[in-house]
C-alpha cells in the first residue's frame, strides 16, 4: 500500500450559545479545524483533524493546509502508511513546529493501520484497560450566576466531576468557583483550571481558598515556561497539580518530572499527536506520576483518537482525574455519520476498524469554509 495524495478541508463549527468556553485565553464561540484525508493506491483512506484555533495552537487553517501541500505530501506520497512513526519522524524533521498539524497528519496514519487490520486503533495500542473512560464538564468563566447555571445543567446530565475555568481575575474566580459549589453540593467532584492565568503568589492565594470548596486539583495555575513556577505553587498547597500548556512534548514532561513540578500530566493527542500522547503518558508513568487527557474541543475525528488512548493506557488515571472528551455537549452538531458514544461523564470507543468513524458528507458540506 502507497500514499497516493493527502486531501484537506476546512471547517468551521459553532459551539452551543449557552457553553461556548471563557477562560484567561479569551472567549471561544467558534471552532476552526482541518479535516485531512490520508489517500492510498488501494482505496482505504485515513482521517485526521487539525485543531486550528490560532490563540491555542499558533495555526490556523490556512497556514495547516499550505504545509500539507508544501512540505508534508511530498514528504509522504509513494510511501507506505504503515511505517507510522518512521512517517512522523519525517514531518519532525522536515520542519520545525506546527505540532497541530502533524498531529493531525499521524492520526490518519493511525487510522489507516487499523483499518488496515481490520481492528479498532485501541486494539493495535494495546488493548481495552477500561470499558469506559470517565469524562468530566468543564465549566466556562462567565459571571458567577450563569456558571452556577451551566453546573446545575451538567449536574442534572449526570455528569459527576466537572472543572471551572477560573486565572481571569482572582475575585470573581473565587466566587465563581464558590457559587459552582453551592450549584452542585458536595456530590460532584469540582476541580479548577486557571489555563496559565495567575501569577505564583496569586496562585497560591486562590488555591488555598479553592481547597476550602473541596476542589480537587488544580490545572495550570501558572503560565507555561519555567516548571520552577509551578513546582512552588505545588509546593505552597496540597492540592494536585495538573501541568497542562507546560506540556507539549515528552521532554516538557521529563523536565517538569524532574522539578516535582506536577502530579498529573495532561496529554493531548491534537498537539503531539497519538504518538506522542502516549510517550508524555509513558514519562507520567516512570516518573510516579499520571496523566489525563486534555482537550482542545475537538470534533468527532480528534476525540474519538481520545478515547482510543485513554481506553488502552493504564498511566491515563481516568478514574481519578477523569478526561476532557465533551464533543456532543458543546457543538451545534458534528461531521460524522454515526455519533460517537458519549454521554455525561463516560465515553466508550468505537468498535469499527481504526479510528472507527466516518464522515458524513453533507454535514462536512455544512461546516466547510471554502
Amino acid at each position: 500500500m502507497k500514499i497516493t495524495h493527502i486531501e484537506t478541508i476546512p471547517v468551521r463549527v459553532p459551539l452551543h450559545p449557552a457553553r461556548m468556553i471563557r477562560g484567561s485565553l479569551g472567549a471561544h464561540s467558534v471552532s476552526p479545524f482541518l479535516l485531512v484525508k490520508v489517500h492510498t493506491d488501494e482505496g482505504l483512506i485515513g482521517l485526521g483533524e487539525v485543531s486550528c484555533t490560532a490563540r491555542w495552537s499558533g495555526e490556523d487553517q490556512v497556514t495547516a493546509a499550505y504545509m500539507i501541500r508544501t512540505y508534508f505530501e511530498p514528504l509522504w506520497t509513494g510511501e507506505d502508511p504503515a511505517g507510522i512513526e518512521r512517517l512522523a519522524r519525517k514531518l519532525r524533521t522536515g520542519t520545525a513546529g506546527h505540532i497541530f498539524t502533524k498531529a493531525g497528519l499521524e492520526m490518519a496514519l493511525w487510522d489507516l493501520a487499523g483499518k488496515r487490520a481490520g481492528v479498532p486503533l485501541y486494539q493495535l495500542l494495546g488493548g481495552r484497560v477500561r470499558d469506559f473512560v470517565p469524562t468530566k464538564f468543564s465549566v466556562s468563566g462567565v459571571e458567577p450566576e450563569r456558571a452556577a447555571g451551566i453546573a446545575a445543567w451538567a449536574a442534572g446530565e449526570g455528569f459527576p466531576a466537572m472543572k471551572v475555568k477560573v486565572g481571569i481575575d482572582p475575585v470573581e474566580d473565587i466566587a465563581r468557583a464558590r457559587a459552582v459549589r453551592d450549584a452542585i453540593g458536595d456530590g460532584v467532584r469540582l476541580g479548577a483550571d486557571a489555563n496559565g492565568g495567575w501569577d505564583v503568589r496569586t496562585a497560591v492565594r486562590c488555591a488555598k481558598q479553592l481547597e476550602d470548596l473541596g476542589v480537587f486539583f488544580l490545572e495550570q495555575p501558572v503560565p507555561a515556561g519555567d516548571p520552577a513556577w509551578l513546582a512552588e505553587v505545588r509546593r505552597l498547597t496540597s492540592m494536585p497539580i495538573v501541568a497542562d500548556e507546560s506540556v507539549n512534548t515528552p521532554a516538557d514532561a521529563m523536565a517538569l518530572a524532574r522539578a516535582s513540578a506536577a502530579d498529573v500530566f495532561s496529554t493531548y493527542v491534537g498537539k503531539g499527536g497519538i504518538g506522542g500522547a502516549l510517550r508524555v503518558a509513558a514519562v507520567a508513568e516512570a516518573g510516579g506520576l499520571c496523566a489525563t487527557v486534555g482537550s482542545n474541543l475537538e470534533l468527532g475525528v480528534g476525540a474519538a483518537a481520545m478515547i482510543h488512548v485513554a481506553t488502552a493506557t493504564p498511566a491515563i488515571a481516568a478514574e481519578r482525574f477523569p478526561c476532557d472528551i465533551l464533543t456532543p455537549f458543546y457543538y451545534e452538531g458534528d461531521i460524522l455519520r454515526e455519533p460517537l458514544d458519549i454521554t455525561a461523564g463516560r465515553a466508550r470507543a468505537p468498535e469499527g476498524p481504526g479510528l472507527g468513524v466516518e464522515l458524513d458528507e453533507e454535514r462536512v458540506a455544512r461546516f466547510r469554509v471554502c
